[in-house]
């Protein structure tokens, strides 16, 4: 019975993630925390605890030596034990149901699981909900203490979260000396020093270039001075700058390789890597770059700040990625280069002689850091990496730790239900693998790439915000590192609007710890450091390339408060004409209501008093039932339910963390009728995208951060035609500081005359012929 007892103990204990690891791999996943050594109790595997720290440590050494091979013979039979336990555990598999795997069409389903739900009271419904009044930065963290099993497998190993003791990570230390920058030296033929050496190779003139003091209080204290541009492909192209008026860049019509000054390699497989974007247009004009990747990768090359918002998951989305992965490549290859030469140069230099000339990395190793939101996202980009250092067939490069790679950022295409019926933008952004909390150090050298290496020992660094947020930790916690985010030269920051999504305060704070003096010197050679480390100036020659598929104020915010390149700075901005309302196939008056603010911090309050006293006692007539109320905020969304739930008002919630029974519950009830209202988070629609039937009446608290989802909501209107005549009713709220999102809406022109107009109500009718 105590062997049961312990059993089920460690059930409990093991977090969702983890049930989905030993499921997944059958085999233990490096958990080296406390959770690992309940698995040998539970299993009868350690006769005490002396013995079992002493096992458990062996194990840890064996794994960190591990090879591809990766089998671990020791600890396959406790965790087989585990494993059958887990999966004969009706818990368990309750648990791990797939939320996704409802199918909406389905009402005998709902019905079933409403009935399964009804078991609960409505008491338990609400104290559920009320563990959700926590701000977003909670959740987060509540979300990363769950997941402190899965960082043991990620690419540093130099974090940890305090809570749960010392974590060990898997890191490559096996191939640590191969990959060594200070004791290799740089191959006859895969030497590109010469190129290196010319005065147009845009890596060293950037690099190269020596500020002065005065210079740098210009850019810390005079405001940017701003031109524009028209470019074929990319629109309206905003160039800003606080130093003298660098040359306006035109876009090329033409690009030839070889004049981008690309390293070896890369200039003959670019061409076979990319040619899958190539139609039979482009190729006759350039056989190597789409219109969109020439005009994106010229102001790469310039070493410019670049924020391109209208980066799309279905249309260009890998377009961008694999012009991004090439200059990230060749900028390190280049840098890789530079110190072999030098490492050459001073064996063979005499005694005495100078060395200042040969100073060309950072304080610390790590050169570009990549910030993406899923697994799937880091699995793509490290493969177009592979890609691209691969000249042909027989030359492949050696991949270290690839079969482990595979097997935690790969997935099952089984996995996923075959009844789900979402939009195609929907299947773009969430293919694959979507586990938000990951990071993984990349190495290259020559021809070899190393996953899984320490940071401190990577050349490239590919996270998620949530997964370098973990490693950064907050201030007054004791395990906490950010040294190796010191000297990075280029940030990319990959679909930025899914960050919004998620914890847009993840990337503020990897914003506010990038390129600081490092605490530790970590063993550089202060000879080899370039000055501009040396003087704290890194930020000033560090390239941001931000892409997003919206233009949004705390997007803006980033790059504008956040970007102080030298060089300067370069946005996209056009100006959307028609707006995503004429998407909207329905017949339905919308009624826009702006509502007057003094500043951005007013408007909250301001909103929140507009609908309870001009919007909220027009629909509290029962005849203005079936009300759906769409809020993106999360914080707006707590603030209204705690007011409805005061008021007493008949209402039902749905919100990003409500259980998948309660969700059934919620909907079920507003079809019926029998709640008037639904309060409908925009998280929820971002990451579930169901339909909700049984719309009457709509209320948009605030303009959607997706333009496309105000027609999409809109549009559920229709999946109620039930043959009777329907009066449906649509309610905007918006003030003067929303006109991105309004233009998004309504279109530019509409927008001005909205912002501008002495009336406070505008209507539009779609829907008619």
């Amino acid at each position: 019975m105590g062997k049961r007892r312990a059993g089920r103990e460690l059930l409990r204990s093991l977090s969702k993630k983890q049930k989905k690891h030993l499921r997944e791999f059958g085999e233990e996943h490096p958990f080296y925390d406390k959770v690992f050594a309940c698995c040998f109790i539970g299993c009868s595997c350690c006769c005490c605890l002396h013995s079992c720290f002493t096992f458990q440590s062996e194990d840890s050494d064996e794994s960190s030596k591990e090879s591809d091979s990766e089998t671990e013979v020791e600890q396959v039979s406790g965790y087989h034990k585990l494993l059958a336990t887990l999966k004969t555990s009706p818990e368990s598999e309750s648990e791990e149901e797939d939320d996704e795997s409802e199918s909406e069409e389905d009402e005998a389903s709902e019905a079933e699981m409403d009935s399964e739900g009804s078991q609960k009271t409505g008491e338990a419904e609400e104290g559920e909900e009320d563990k959700n009044d926590v701000p977003e930065e909670e959740e987060a963290t509540d979300t990363a203490e769950q997941m402190f099993s899965q960082e043991q497998a990620d690419g540093t190993d130099t974090s940890c979260d305090p809570r749960h003791g010392v974590i060990e990570e898997f890191t490559d230390v096996k191939h640590e000396s191969e990959f060594s920058l200070e004791t290799n030296f740089m191959e006859e033929e895969s030497g590109d020093c010469n190129a290196d050496r010319r005065d147009s190779n845009p890596f060293k003139q950037h690099m190269d270039k020596e500020l002065e003091e005065k210079e740098i209080e210009k850019m810390s204290t005079l405001p940017k001075t701003s031109s524009q541009n028209q470019w074929p492909r990319l629109g309206q192209v905003i160039f800003s700058s606080t130093l003298e008026k660098h040359k306006t860049l035109k876009a090329d019509k033409e690009v030839d390789v070889k004049q981008l000054h690309l390293h070896k390699p890369l200039e003959s497989t670019w061409p076979k890597v990319n040619k899958q974007f190539l139609s039979e247009v482009d190729k006759p004009i350039d056989s190597s770059f789409t219109p969109l990747q020439r005009e994106l990768f010229c102001i790469m090359n310039s070493y410019r700040d670049l924020f391109y918002p209208e980066r799309n998951a279905l249309t260009n989305g890998e377009e961008v990625r694999h012009a991004y992965c090439l200059h990230a490549l060749n900028h390190v290859l280049k840098a890789n280069a530079q110190v072999l030469s030098n490492n050459a140069k001073r064996r063979d230099r005499k005694p005495g002689t100078d060395t200042d000339d040969h100073r060309d990395q950072g304080l610390t190793r790590p050169k570009v850091l990549m910030i993406v939101p899923f697994r799937e996202c880091a699995l793509r980009i490290v493969h177009i990496f592979i890609s691209l250092l691969e000249v042909n067939d027989k030359k492949k490069i050696d991949v270290s730790n690839k079969k482990r790679f595979k097997g935690e950022f790969g997935s099952d295409p089984e996995e996923k239900p075959p009844n789900l019926k979402r939009p195609e933008d929907y299947e773009a952004v969430f293919a694959g693998n979507i586990d938000d909390h990951f990071r993984i150090g990349v190495a290259i050298l020559q021809k070899s790439m190393r996953l899984y290496a320490p940071f401190y020992s990577s050349d490239i660094i590919i996270a998620s915000p949530l997964g370098i947020r973990t490693v950064i930790g907050a201030e007054g916690e004791k395990k906490r590192d950010f040294d190796f985010l010191s000297s990075i030269e280029i940030l990319i920051i990959d679909q930025a609007d899914i960050y919004l999504m998620q914890n847009w305060e993840h990337v503020l704070h990897l914003m506010k710890h990038i390129n600081l003096l490092p605490l530790d010197s970590h063993g550089v050679d202060f000879s080899r450091v370039r000055m501009l480390n040396l003087n704290n100036w890194s930020k000033y020659y560090r390239q941001t390339l931000l892409f997003s598929a919206l233009q949004d104020p705390q997007i803006n915010s980033v790059f504008n408060k956040h970007c102080f390149n030298y060089v300067g700075q370069v946005a996209i901005r056009n100006v959307p004409l028609t707006g995503s309302i004429s998407h909207v196939v329905v017949q339905l008056p919308h009624v826009f209501r702006r509502l007057e603010a003094d500043s951005v911090t007013s408007v909250i309050d301001g909103r929140f008093q507009f609908f309870i006293d001009k919007v909220l006692p027009e629909y509290r007539d029962a005849i203005m039932s079936h009300t759906l109320i769409y809020v993106p905020s999360y914080f707006d969304y707590v603030r209204l339910r705690n007011y409805f739930k005061k008021e007493d008002l008949n209402f039902t919630h749905i919100c990003e963390y409500t259980k998948k029974a309660a969700v059934c519950r919620a909907r079920r009830f507003f079809l019926k009728g029998e709640k008037q209202f639904l309060l409908f988070t925009e998280r929820f629609h971002f990451y579930k995208r169901y339909t909700i039937k049984g719309i009457r009446n709509l209320i948009f608290y605030e303009l959607p951060t997706y333009s496309h989802f105000y027609s999409e909501i809109c549009n559920m209107l229709k999946a109620t035609d039930n043959g009777v005549d329907a009066t449906w009713t649509c309610t905007v709220l918006y003030s003067k500081y929303d006109a991105q999102k309004l233009a998004a809406v309504v279109g530019i022109d509409r927008t001005a005359q909205m912002l501008q107009s002495k009336k406070n109500v505008h209507l539009f009718v779609t829907g008619e012929n």
